[in-house]
């Protein structure tokens, strides 16, 4: 079993790709204010919510003066991963061969902050918000990767000679992920058509991680260690077994001492020198018959003791307790350009924010895993973003839009190059309407169809991404003339992905066939209520 640390520690790692609730790509969350909810289709919008969807259109602006948009978001998303095998893995936990693996994100307050303030033909606005991550996700029972390899423990003691078929563990994983977002810039129209818009946003990165893989325990029926087969720690039994082989060497060193190591067992046995319950013991402690183990020279037989004492010594060591507690921060800075072109009924919005260069350093109190060593750095790059939208006035209060996003996830640096597994990054396709029905009411929709880039290699536990449709409603009512109640509601359905893995071979005693895969679900949901005001 000599992998085991190695597979365990790596399911921990996995939490190092914790993404966000909110819509956007693998990193980044487009929705920044309660209009985006209620038509996710704004690219081209020339209202305040253009400071973040499209800043260059502030130059449309209806009148000088200050415009603000206080937003608050509430979202709830599940990420499910059912791993299966068709060996059977989790047999020992529940006698499934599945297992479903379930985190809950829940976020009530995501607030956001936008302002302009407009004088003629020029226009300075600002933006808070958070642009990526943004909740807790807790997976309360860990993930596949921390326990397919503990779930293969019982076959593993099987086929060593132990009867074992069941395993108990204490997984969890909690990780939170934020990159809070301040965007400054200004927006300059050089006539009745064009207007470009010139900015930047610094870009504060926090995370967090706690984690643990405590009591695991197994059932191993054992002659001496545990007769009856009861459930008890693994660190337990393997430290037993290792003071068992160590016996059953040191016991037969007097007769490697007295010159007869290269007799086999046998004949000891037929010369009165061991006795065949003796004989017995030892054929049980390696699992061997007492036909076969009295084939064996005593050298033999001592050498296969002491190397089993070593190989119990080290798995001893690695199914004991694990504790992380982790966090990190970074700090970036992404420049911002944006064009705006107006024809009569028809706007035209372009955004085009660069890949923001981000590196994250670990602030670690607890690592037994030693793979976030205190004060290392690891790239988290924040990908460049295309878009482009249009929206037509078509008269009667009535507008339509259309847009598209392009995140350039696949250039940008993740850790261990994770991005070399996304094929062009992530696009979106959007579409909506409007209908202002009155001086007062307004209701509105709108659809985003989100194409992922991603490939098998890239999707693990926490870090995928799926393929998905967003639908998003609502409406505003307009108090006064410089005062509006936006409300919208969004959701967001996903398409499984099915992932056929290589299942970890954590021992080479035997191999372990059979068909594995994980599925990968998501769900996603979010309610925003917002207030825009002006004077």
């Amino acid at each position: 079993m000599r992998n085991l640390r190695k597979m365990m520690l790596a399911g921990m790692a996995c939490c190092l790709y914790v993404s966000g609730l909110l819509a956007g790509g693998i990193v980044t969350n487009t929705n920044q204010s309660v209009h985006f909810l209620r038509n996710p289709a704004r690219t081209a919008s020339f209202e305040i919510d253009a400071v973040y969807t499209n800043p260059a259109g502030l130059a449309l602006l209806p009148r000088n003066g200050f415009y603000f948009s206080l937003n608050n978001q509430t979202a709830f998303q599940t990420r499910t991963i059912t791993s299966m095998s068709g060996v059977g893995s989790f047999e020992g936990f529940g006698g499934a061969v599945e297992k479903s693996f379930k985190g809950e994100a829940n976020a009530l307050f995501i607030p956001s902050l936008m302002g302009a303030y407009k004088s003629n033909n020029v226009v300075i606005s600002f933006n808070v918000g958070v642009i990526g991550g943004g909740g807790t996700l807790t997976f309360d029972k860990g993930l596949p990767s921390f326990e397919a390899p503990i779930s293969v423990l019982p076959g593993q003691l099987t086929a060593a000679g132990v009867p074992t078929n069941q395993y108990s563990v204490d997984a969890y994983l909690k990780g939170s992920s934020m990159i809070l977002g301040g965007q400054l810039g200004i927006t300059y129209a050089f006539n009745d058509v064009i207007s470009g818009y010139a900015g930047a946003r610094i870009n504060i990165l926090n995370n967090s991680y706690e984690g643990h893989l405590r009591n695991i325990s197994v059932n191993p029926t054992h002659p001496v260690l545990n007769p009856t087969g009861a459930m008890m720690p693994a660190a337990t039994f393997f430290n037993g077994a290792m003071q068992a082989a160590q016996t059953a060497s040191a016991a037969l060193q007097p007769i490697v001492d007295a010159g007869a190591g290269s007799f086999t067992l046998n004949q000891l046995v037929q010369a009165g020198q061991l006795p065949p319950a003796q004989l017995a013991q030892l054929a049980g402690g390696l699992g061997m018959s007492p036909e076969a183990i009295g084939a064996l020279s005593v050298n033999q037989v001592q050498g296969a003791f002491n190397q089993a004492a070593a190989s119990y010594k080290e798995n001893a060591d690695k199914v004991g307790d694990k504790n992380l507690d982790n966090s990190q921060s970074g700090m970036g800075i992404t420049p911002i350009l944006g064009l705006n072109l107006h024809f009569d009924r028809l706007n035209i919005g372009m955004k085009y924010e660069f890949q923001t260069k981000l590196e994250i350093e670990n602030e670690t109190k607890v690592d037994d895993t030693g793979l976030f060593p205190d004060g290392a750095k690891t790239p988290n790059d924040i990908p460049a973003i295309l878009t482009l939208g249009a929206q037509y006035d078509m008269g009667a209060g009535v507008s339509v839009s259309a847009g598209y996003h392009h995140f350039f996830d696949s250039n940008a640096g993740m850790q261990n190059g994770k991005q070399e597994f996304i094929n062009g990054g992530i696009n979106e396709f959007l579409l909506g309407a409007e209908w202002k029905i009155n001086k007062t009411f307004l209701i509105s929709a709108g659809g985003q169809i989100t194409r992922t880039g991603v490939t098998d290699e890239y999707q693990s536990d926490l870090a995928f991404s799926l393929n998905s449709y967003s639908i998003g409603f609502g409406g505003a009512i307009n108090l006064s003339e410089s005062l509006r109640v936006n409300v919208g509601y969004l959701f967001t359905n996903y398409e499984d992905w099915e992932k056929h893995p290589n299942m970890p071979i954590i021992d080479t005693i035997v191999p372990l066939p059979g068909t594995f895969k994980d599925i990968f679900a998501r769900t996603n949901k979010a309610f925003g209520i917002g207030l825009d005001f002006r004077f």
